[in-house]
């Protein structure tokens, strides 16, 4: 076979293929292959229009059959990287410097334990059916991490990601002052009816005073004004409160209509207490109601990845990488396990460990990739499950699910969207950054002494147990997420790239971070671009 044919200067079709692959990634290497003739108008055709073909069992060419590839890390990137290089039969290995599958996404149950960076160890003591989840814990219906709970059989339930009776509450500060509402619960309902209320009150005065008419046609106007009516709930076009703000006296039987809670605080007050600020939480794409968990955990999903590829025949765990070495002819991973130091050779590496961690692994990468390495920082935040004696906020506030927004330390209280009418239950008690340099014990006083503002002293006198984590001193993270200091620049262009026979995947190299999202959409995208240099060299 003539191996320079269709190639510029004489370069073999093997190299000219691995250097197309190397700089433009599988889009490219594809379109290039079908150019010389090496494939059909192909049965990835949908690659070149961006979606991801999974592999199937004869796609891999039958000289490059058993490459063998070793992947880094066995959160939700890593494992999906072996699962869908598994369908085509490559031969994957992945090292695990924890116990168990999921990085982050981890679910936090009785007799769980972890240390961190201070060498502090806590130990789960939540009753046998409860757990939460410190990383992620909600998924939207239209992010991939639903196709694969479908595919790998993991049963989902709704995550009530926000909840009419759920809380806003807003402290004054040194800077700011919020008015009349300061300190005060108020509920979703209430809040959104009053700012509703007269932000179309406000409309309807502007249009009848003619301030729109340079703007809209009178026709346009008069829709307005009826738009405005219907969404602000008005009476001859002023807002006065209605039953939408809920009843201090509920509707009853008979003669018992109800009794409207009332009166709503002034236009003055609404504007003053910034409640309305809080309401974009709920537009935000990645936000908005339908929202999903996984049933028992979100741990599930990994589990059921790790087992999907074969689990520990297929995944080493407590082996720590200490080196990773680009050969000649491969990638070369020193690792440590059960006390002794190991060594796995592979064709390739895929590495999926946060930057954080892997900048502080020596390795032979180039002088661009350590630069890169170093300019992506981990996130600041954690959070802490709190074990409660009786779910109060179900007995004695109607809460089933959703979140209380406040500007206090603890940034939001989560509570679960499982085990309703259980005698305890384990709720989110702040989900911030401000907690993760206190001593445990101090994470646990503070975080009741917030939470009692809001829901009062039943907060202390229900208390069971609680259990932290602060993820910019989980050692394996060394963040809650990647951050990218000034954006996705030069250092996020660098590492979408192999750097020899070495690849980079995350949820950091995507525009998901921090959802499990964001992994399988860089999974997929090294799957097709180490799939397809394999294809071409293999040529």
């Amino acid at each position: 076979m003539d191996t320079t044919a269709g190639t510029p200067d004489g370069v073999s079709r093997r190299g000219f293929l691995t250097r197309v692959g190397a700089v433009g990634g599988a889009t490219a290497l594809y379109g290039t292959m079908e150019a010389l003739g090496l494939i059909a108008s192909p049965a990835h055709a949908a690659e070149e229009a961006g979606d991801f073909v999974p592999l199937r069992p004869g796609d891999l060419p039958a000289a490059a059959n058993g490459t063998k590839v070793a992947i880094l890390g066995a959160g939700t990137a890593g494992l999906t990287i072996a699962y869908e290089l598994g369908k085509a039969g490559y031969d994957c290995h992945v090292l695990e410097a924890r116990d168990r599958p999921g990085g982050r996404a981890k679910t936090i149950r009785r007799g769980d334990r972890l240390t961190d960076t201070d060498g502090v160890t806590q130990t789960c003591t939540f009753d046998d059916e409860h757990y939460y989840n410190p990383g992620p814990s909600r998924i939207p219906s239209h992010h991939l991490t639903i196709d694969y709970c479908r595919e790998l059989g993991v049963a989902i339930e709704p995550m009530v990601n926000a909840n009419a009776q759920g809380f806003y509450f807003h402290e004054n500060t040194p800077t700011v002052n919020y008015g009349p509402l300061a300190s005060t619960t108020v509920t979703h309902r209430q809040a959104k009816a009053d700012v509703y209320g007269y932000i179309s009150e406000l409309l309807v005065a502007a249009a009848d005073q003619g301030a729109l008419d340079t703007v809209l046609s009178a026709d346009d106007v008069d829709r307005l004004v009826e738009l405005a009516n219907s969404l602000g709930g008005l009476s001859g076009g002023r807002y006065a409160g209605n039953n939408r703000r809920g009843y201090s006296e509920p509707p009853g039987a008979g003669d018992q209509p109800g009794t409207i809670a009332g009166p709503p605080p002034s236009v003055s007050a609404i504007l003053q207490s910034q409640l309305g600020t809080r309401f974009a939480f709920e537009f935000g794409f990645d936000q908005a109601m339908m929202m999903w968990q996984p049933v028992g955990g979100m741990d599930r999903i990994s589990a059921a990845l790790a087992s999907a590829i074969g689990g520990r025949r297929r995944i080493t765990y407590d082996a720590p990488v200490t080196r990773i070495d680009n050969t000649a002819d491969g990638v070369r991973v020193t690792y440590r396990s059960n006390g002794r130091t190991r060594v796995l050779d592979a064709d390739f590496c895929v590495v999926t460990i946060p930057p954080m961690v892997l900048k502080a692994i020596p390795t032979n990468f180039s002088t661009g990739t350590k630069d890169a390495l170093a300019v992506p920082v981990g996130a600041n935040s954690g959070r802490m499950g709190i074990q409660f004696k009786r779910r109060f906020w179900e007995e004695d506030f109607d809460i089933y699910g959703g979140v209380t927004h406040t500007n206090l330390d603890v940034s939001g209280i989560y509570y679960p969207s499982t085990g309703y009418f259980s005698r305890k239950g384990v709720l989110v008690g702040y989900y911030s950054g401000s907690y993760t340099n206190l001593p445990v014990p101090e994470r646990e006083t503070r975080a009741l002494m917030q939470g009692a503002k809001i829901h009062g002293d039943v907060y202390h006198r229900e208390f069971d147990n609680s259990f932290s984590v602060a993820w910019p001193k989980e050692p394996y993270s060394l963040g809650a997420w990647v951050s990218w200091p000034g954006g996705r620049g030069a250092a996020y262009q660098h590492l979408l790239q192999a750097d020899g026979n070495t690849y980079f995947a995350g949820d950091h190299l995507s525009y998901y971070t921090a959802w499990q999202n964001g992994a399988f959409l860089s999974a997929r995208k090294v799957v097709s671009d180490l799939h397809a240099r394999v294809a071409a060299t293999a040529s």
